[in-house]
């Protein structure tokens, strides 16, 4: 059986494994996740998620591979996580890719974890048409591409300091909503009415963004009004991150030609924002292109699929652990 990839993705706190056909085809998929390791601390502690990575890797690729019903002489090559992210986390999956390649006798090939979600909208089936726009939102991560092709990727606006994702976690903290904050805040605010007038931070850096204001006035406002119900500050804060999202992603749209707005990363799991990506769609013109919630936070698959990437353009199979990556690195 031809055209395997075996993908693993331990970028930050869960252990993704799959494989995938250059299609987009999943053939199986696990995740071994850490939520409740990191629960205690509000947010991943970076030392516990390394040494988690190591107990969880292997299992879980024995595990992919069983429920395939494969061996390792069935696959074509190994594609891993080689950044950005957690440097404890990458070299773990580096390193087992590594080993595995040499002991399987497999390439093993570096994949940019951007990139990995970037190629996440095309799991199951293809979605994207090019040229696209590209709203990556992660806790990591927050930015805006320009996609003429699937590999000719132009870094258009990125954050200046705190991603939404970790904005998300934050205020989801404060509130007391635990860990992970994005899906609980979302939850929480579908109930509350959005009465308090955050700031809209970023106004002034054309596509870049910044969510440090934010967090700030959030803390600063519950420290002044400790009884103001907590759904109306989910609300309000929830507004204030799409507001500055989908203003900069209209920007974006009318600035790049684009067949398609395709919006990728954890946060895209978010029912607000997709709501609300989907109306931006309709008004401008353009298709919108959503990953399956399954795919939208990180996993093994996207990172096979991208790796396809990488075989189709010949490009250095063994991955060093980078963590300043943009997405138009390979």
């Amino acid at each position: 059986m031809a055209d395997l990839m075996l993908g693993i993705e331990t970028s930050c706190d869960d252990t993704g494994v799959a494989i995938v056909r250059p299609d987009g085809t999943v053939v199986s998929a696990a995740v071994a996740s850490q939520v409740e390791l990191h629960d205690r601390y509000g947010g991943v502690y970076p030392e516990m998620a390394s040494r988690a990575h190591v107990d969880a890797i292997l299992p879980t690729v024995r595990k992919v591979l069983d429920d395939a019903g494969l061996t390792p002489a069935d696959l074509t090559a190994i594609g891993v996580t080689r950044g950005p992210g957690l440097i404890g986390s990458l070299v773990v999956g580096t390193n087992t890719a590594l080993g595995l390649g040499d002991g399987w006798g497999l390439p093993v090939y570096g994949v940019n974890h951007l990139r990995g979600h970037l190629r996440s909208a095309d799991l199951d089936e293809r979605r994207v048409e090019y040229p696209a726009m590209v709203l990556l939102v992660s806790g990591g991560h927050t930015l805006l591409a320009h996609v003429e092709e699937s590999g000719d990727v132009t870094l258009v606006g990125s954050t200046r300091d705190d991603s939404v994702g970790e904005a998300y976690d934050k205020v989801a903290r404060m509130l007391g909503l635990g860990y992970p904050g994005g899906p609980a805040i979302d939850r929480l605010a579908k109930t509350g009415t959005a009465d308090v007038p955050f700031p809209r931070p970023a106004k002034d850096l054309d596509l870049d963004f910044s969510f440090s204001g934010l967090k700030s006035s959030v803390s600063r406002f519950l420290a002044a009004n400790p009884d103001h119900p907590p759904e109306d500050v989910a609300a309000s804060f929830v507004a204030a991150c799409l507001d500055v999202l989908l203003t900069k992603c209209r920007k974006a749209l009318e600035r790049h030609p684009s067949r398609c707005l395709v919006v990728v990363g954890g946060v895209a799991a978010s029912p607000q924002l997709r709501a609300g990506a989907q109306e931006l769609c309709e008004s401008a013109g353009v298709t919108l292109c959503l990953p399956p919630l399954r795919w939208s936070t990180d996993n093994g698959a996207m990172i096979g699929l991208a790796a396809w990437d990488y075989v189709e353009r010949g490009l250095d199979a063994r991955p060093k652990p980078d963590t300043s990556l943009t997405i138009a690195d390979w």
